[in-house]
């Protein structure tokens, strides 16, 4: 512990009391800050005996006597500065408190009730403590620093790095120049986490610094995926067995990364036991407390250490301490137990004649003249000054806070929130307040400011232990960490990285990363490191997530579920076997209706082309074709127009077909109805004939044409029937529109087969009857079939089932009505006479209402007529 006083500093004398250094002028104006500092590492439970004059086995700790020379160093900087306290000098006492938290208690409470014990008496009064540095550990810092809070006494330290601290309700009074293990925490996690290591080991001191920092750490790997299969707390002080306990847990564990959050007094216990053990080929992940200790960066450590990493603070580089530091030695104060004891460890030799009883090595006979430019150890060592300007910085924040205190840089007079002091009546709490706000630059360019709880910027340098041509172990910084900076940019790539003691990185994970198509499923009981592989479902795809995500509708997961890829894409084309089938009927059918519409043209003077209603014949024939080819708009990548023409075309080109049938039904009826004797029944004429097709047509092309208008069909994409596949198809826009169109040509197909049922038994020479009640049959059957199939048929078969249904109906036409008429043109000639017509007429006479309407016709005149007879189903020519 460090404490700093500042006073008017007319005359000066150095005084150093065995383990309390003091540097006292005018002890009744003393106005300063104190320190507190381990200056030994004892190795006996019994920490009462360590408390400011400890009589106990130690050896000194040459890491904090630097800390404590630095401090030395900056207060003359400053009591020799010009600018920054001109006339006031800055005091200081040094107190060791041997690793004790009851040490440092002792300590802070007997300075401020004004009782300050030095060596071999007791000094009383109002103690003038004004800010207090310290100390070198954070369980210390927070005793001290809940002593001091409601007295307003700054304590600011260069070493506690508890998150705990930052709590300003708990620690109002606290501040440090090292950054928060909140911080730190944080960035072990995310480096772990870099370098794939998800399934990692933790030690940690069992203290405040271990635990609170430990606690952070596995927060925050939880957040980053990494999980803790062990963590286990150890002191520096514990029983050997439970050291060795600790390192079989290691040894034993399937994790091969250690994340170590120790000090560097618990490192160096657990060190010896891993080397006993011989625990090797793990890596080890650090914090700043040990990171950067040369006296465990060794030759023989390397067999366990190398390759370690871990965070510590930036170096710095601090002009003349190393010239301050090597004019140290006991020619400064030949009476101080301290420089003597330093210089002893030192130099390993004695002051005092080594008696022959004592057991040890012979040592040599100090001189005092021994020259520390020729050893090189952690107290010379100044080619990486990273704690030693926390407490630079330390000493400099309380200079210039004072300072700022002393010429009222803030302007703020009696009535303003702060109250510019005298240098005779300064009072903690006001160089408490001037903390709070405090921001200037060091002269190596460093700003110095801290933020509402005290804590500094966090920026850290990533350490790797690397070995140099010679073999030893350097630290080689690889990367950086600025807390500042936005979350993403805090951590920035790492530069020739060797991990473990070799460029290989190692592995470490409970469980291998699932391969591309597979998803992790947790282990009941386990960490959520540890997991399963299961597959992704059919759509889904993982790749480099542990989960499997499902693709968007127009896209499905390939062969092994690692990428989504565009559906496939299902239609009825012409591409297709089915397709080129269905076409090629469709162009067969066309053809064959051509075929025979020349032949009925070629002998269209026939008799029995004339008694087939030539006209009508034609006509029928004509929608015949359209009909077979008005498939083919059914087949071929859905657009717009296609969606809107295959509808309304089939409903167009059918009821003029069955317009024309049932034309040729009724004319067949009509004919012999108006043969029958007293029968009034209007005659047949051709007009007529015409304007009942053209109606019943009409009639179609206005049920299409609204249902164009109000609710067209069009292509839709249908990704319900099948996941895996995306079904182009066109969607009927109308329902009502379609059935509409569909019963239409229903009813015109049941009044034909009604019609011609009823005439099936006239003449032979009209079985045109019998033929059309045969199509109609077939057609209805058809279309019948048609609409179950319809409705189950998936994807492209829809379409092919429509389509099917309009080829068979119009085969069934063409063959039934147009078949035999063609059979008798080309392979019965000589039954297309007139004579073999109307001698088929008088064998059915007798038997019939033709034969007597043609008889009762010569009574009358004495003429024989037959025109009468083929009033509509005989041209008149005949």
């Amino acid at each position: 512990m460090w404490v700093l006083r500042a006073f008017w500093a007319e005359g000066e004398e150095s005084l150093y009391y065995n383990h309390k250094i003091q540097r006292r002028t005018k002890p009744d104006n003393e106005i300063g800050p104190w320190s507190f500092l381990q200056f030994h590492i004892f190795y006996q439970t019994n920490l009462m005996q360590c408390f400011l004059f400890p009589f106990c086995f130690r050896s000194m700790n040459l890491i904090d006597f630097h800390l404590a020379q630095t401090m030395i160093f900056a207060i003359e900087e400053i009591n020799n500065s010009s600018s920054l306290l001109p006339n006031i000098s800055i005091g200081y006492r040094i107190y060791d408190s041997c690793g004790s938290t009851l040490s440092s208690m002792r300590a802070v409470m007997a300075l401020m009730n004004g009782q300050e014990r030095t060596v071999g008496k007791t000094c009383s009064g109002q103690s003038a403590v004004h800010a207090i540095i310290g100390a070198s550990d954070s369980s210390s810092t927070i005793v001290m620093s809940r002593s001091t809070g409601a007295f307003q006494i700054p304590v600011i330290s260069h070493f506690a790095t508890c998150a705990c601290l930052s709590n300003r309700k708990e620690f109002p009074s606290f501040f440090r120049t090292i950054p928060s293990d909140f911080y730190q925490s944080r960035a072990l996690a995310q480096l772990v986490k870099y370098f794939g290591w998800t399934w990692v080991g933790a030690v940690r001191s069992d203290n405040a610094y271990g635990n609170n920092g430990m606690a952070t750490f596995m927060e925050a790997a939880g957040l980053e995926g990494v999980c803790i299969e062990y963590s286990e707390a150890i002191l520096w002080n514990n029983p050997r067995e439970q050291i060795a306990r600790v390192v079989e847990v290691i040894s034993r564990a399937s994790s091969k990364v250690v994340v170590a959050f120790l000090s560097q007094w618990e490192m160096d216990v657990l060190l010896e036991e891993a080397l006993a053990q011989n625990l090797t080929g793990l890596q080890w992940v650090g914090s700043e407390s040990w990171i950067t200790i040369d006296r465990l960066a060794t030759r023989r450590s390397s067999a366990v250490l190398s390759g370690t990493l871990g965070f510590t603070i930036s170096k710095s580089k601090i002009p003349g301490l190393r010239e301050f530091l090597l004019r140290v030695g006991p020619a400064q104060d030949p009476n101080n137990t301290l420089l003597r004891e330093f210089w002893e460890i030192t130099f390993s030799c004695r002051f005092s004649p080594q008696q022959e009883k004592e057991s040890g090595p012979r040592q040599s006979q100090c001189s005092g003249s021994e020259r520390l430019e020729e050893i090189i150890n952690p107290f010379t060592d100044t080619s990486a000054l990273r704690f030693s300007n926390n407490v630079y910085k330390a000493v400099y924040a309380v200079a210039h806070s004072i300072h700022d205190l002393l010429t009222c840089r803030y302007g703020e007079g009696q009535g303003g929130n702060r109250n510019c002091a005298h240098r005779d009546s300064i009072e903690p709490g006001q160089v408490l307040r001037y903390l709070r706000d405090l921001n200037f630059t060091m002269k190596s360019g460093e700003r110095v400011y801290f933020d509402e709880n005290g804590d500094p910027t966090a920026i850290y340098e990533l350490v790797n232990w690397q070995r140099d041509q010679a073999g030893e172990t350097v630290f080689v910084t690889v990367g950086n960490y600025n807390a500042s900076l936005p979350k993403g940019d805090q951590f920035n790539e790492l530069n020739d990285c060797v991990t473990n003691g070799f460029n290989t990185r190692p592995r470490s994970v409970c469980s291998d990363s699932c391969l591309p198509g597979y998803r992790q499923a947790e282990i009941k009981g386990m960490p959520v490191c540890c997991f399963s592989c299961i597959p992704c479902a059919a759509g889904e795809i993982s790749n480099l997530t542990a989960k499997c995500t499902q693709c968007s509708l127009e896209y499905w997961s390939n062969g092994d579920k690692s990428r989504c890829v565009p559906k496939v894409v299902e239609f009825l084309s012409f591409d297709e076997t089915m397709g080129i089938l269905l076409a090629a009927i469709s162009l067969v059918g066309a053809c064959l209706t051509i075929v025979v519409s020349l032949v009925f043209f070629s002998f269209r003077e026939t008799p029995i082309v004339k008694a087939s209603n030539s006209e009508l014949s034609f006509l029928l024939l004509f929608s015949l074709t359209l009909c077979f080819l008005c498939s083919l708009t059914f087949i071929g990548r859905p657009s717009e127009w296609s969606c809107m023409l295959r509808h309304t075309a089939f409903g167009i080109t059918f009821a003029l077909c069955m317009s024309c049938v049932l034309a040729k039904t009724i004319a067949v009826v009509i004919a012999f109805q108006a043969t029958m004797p007293g029968n009034t029944v209007p005659q047949c004429s051709i007009p007529l004939q015409r304007i009942s097709v053209f109606s019943c047509t009409l009639l179609q092309v206005v049920i299409c044409v609204l249902w164009l208008a109000l609710a067209p069909s069009v292509p839709v994409k249908n990704t319900a029937h099948a996941t895996e596949k995306v079904i182009l198809e066109c969607d009927v826009g109308s329902a009502i529109g379609f059935w509409a169109v569909l019963g239409y040509i229903g009813f015109l197909a049941l009044l034909c087969f009604v019609l011609a049922f009823l005439a099936r038994k006239l003449p032979d020479n009209f079985s045109e009857a019998k033929f059309i009640t045969f199509s109609m049959l077939i057609f209805c059957a058809v279309w019948i079939t048609f609409i179950p199939a319809y409705v189950s048929s998936p994807g492209k078969f829809t379409v092919a089932v429509e389509i099917f249904a309009i080829l068979a109906s119009s085969f069934g036409l063409l063959f039934c009505i147009f078949g035999p008429k063609c059979y008798i043109i080309l392979l019965k000639p000589e039954k297309n006479t007139k004579k073999h017509i109307m001698g088929k007429i008088l064998r059915h006479g007798p038997r019939s209402q033709v034969f007597r309407g043609w008889r009762g016709e010569r009574e009358r005149d004495g003429r024989i007529r037959p025109q009468h007879i083929d009033y509509c189903s005989i041209d008149t020519g005949g």
